[in-house]
């Protein structure tokens, strides 16, 4: 049977797969997306808590990662959040800004979906669904032939927008790596990014306890620092400032915490020895940190005598202990409650401008399937719509 030709297929019906399938379609191109799972764009309905964290009002080089720094450079600065920000204003999607310039939908990540999928139907994309990848090959006159569950499909252009391997019950594969190194690319080892830590056992023993305590810290290793709230959970610790340091972490590392970022404990503490000498250290501390956490933490530190009983040898101790807890993880959680993929297709074989191969011409990769992972924060869905909006004016 003769395959279903088209000028672009596109393998992933994902943030990028849909913003490239837009603006491919709208220059004319005949464009399919094909997608395993039975919706188009389900990262996108989970993402924010159902609201979606769609961009961000800042957004620099320095908020992603990559093996190579440079390479998003050319996509955020040409494809930028105010461009996305203005076609979600044409849909008069309503929208509100939380902490460090985070945009997210008043209503339902579902508005942000709706939106990309009209898109697609203006520009005459079609969309098949449950639609297996059984293989691709690239025949003798370079049309790339893919062999799937709803038959044979061919095309001159190859887009992989596969995602990573995050959150594998939203049906997330390795099966763009696998194509990648199929087609002759270097691909650097994944982990899970954005994603929670778990503790040693001793460590639980002390916080299984203490499940939901939310506490504003600055966390921090070697390579990064990050100033927003830890969660206290009862397999570890999530939060803001977990999720973003691991992104940072290497197995066997110590993370540094700091408990209280506004005060220098070991002064302070000297200070109201000598004002309140009678006072327990126990009921000073208890004004800036949750007492349950503080009862725990410090439980072999004899906190409900009086300062005065103190030396100022034990008072640094304390201070460090709570200026500088180095917290040693036992691992993350892993890929099942990861927001990101770490690692990738090597961006030194991409090109930057237009995200096509530069070992298979008429090959594309865009979004999380490349070395480049963003901030928490609306850095990774900006990374997918500027990375696919770039490779749709050219495929």
């Amino acid at each position: 049977m003769k395959p279903s030709h088209f000028d672009v297929i596109i393998i992933g019906a994902s943030a990028s797969g849909l913003m490239c399938a837009i603006e491919a379609g709208k220059r004319g191109r005949n464009v399919v997306v094909l997608d395993h799972a039975n919706k188009a764009g389900k990262k996108i309905l989970m993402s924010g808590g159902g609201r979606c964290n769609f961009t961000n009002y800042s957004v620099e080089a320095e908020n992603f990662i990559s093996h190579n720094p440079h390479f998003c450079k050319s996509a955020i600065s040409r494809y930028t959040q105010w461009d996305f920000i203005g076609l979600v204003s044409d849909y008069n999607i309503p929208f509100h800004e939380r902490k460090h310039g985070q945009l997210f939908c008043d209503d339902s990540s579902k508005d942000i979906l709706n939106m990309l999928l009209s898109e697609c139907a203006q520009a005459g994309v079609e969309i098949r669904l449950s639609c297996d990848i059984l293989s691709i090959e690239q025949s003798a006159n370079n049309l790339f032939v893919t062999d799937t569950s709803l038959g044979t499909f061919s095309s001159s252009s190859l887009v992989v927008a596969t995602g990573g391997l995050s959150i594998p019950k939203m049906g997330a594969t390795p099966f763009g790596y696998q194509l990648a190194k199929q087609f002759g690319h270097h691909v650097w080892s994944t982990t899970a990014g954005l994603v929670p830590f778990t503790v040693q056992p001793a460590d639980k023993a002390w916080l299984a306890e203490l499940s939901g305590i939310a506490i504003d810290c600055l966390v921090s290793n070697e390579r990064a620092d990050f100033r927003e709230n830890i969660l206290l959970t009862h397999r570890g610790l999530s939060g803001p400032a977990i999720l973003q340091i691991s992104s940072y972490w290497s197995a066997g590392e110590t993370v540094s915490i700091n408990l209280l970022p506004e005060l220098d404990v070991y002064p302070y503490l000297i200070a109201r020895q000598s004002e309140q000498p009678n006072t327990s250290l126990k009921n000073t501390l208890f004004e800036h940190l949750p007492k349950r956490f503080l009862s725990a933490y410090l439980a072999t530190d004899s906190i409900d005598e009086p300062l005065q009983s103190f030396s100022h040898q034990r008072l640094q101790a304390i201070a460090d202990k709570l200026n500088a807890w180095a917290f040693k993880p036992n691992s993350t959680e892993g890929y099942r409650t990861a927001e990101v993929t770490l690692g990738g297709v090597d961006c030194d074989e991409v090109s930057s401008k237009t995200m096509e191969s530069s070992k298979v011409k008429g090959l594309y990769f865009i979004g999380e399937v490349l070395d480049v992972t963003g901030w928490l924060g609306g850095y990774n869905f900006q990374w997918s719509w500027s990375s696919g909006w770039c490779a749709g004016q050219v495929i």
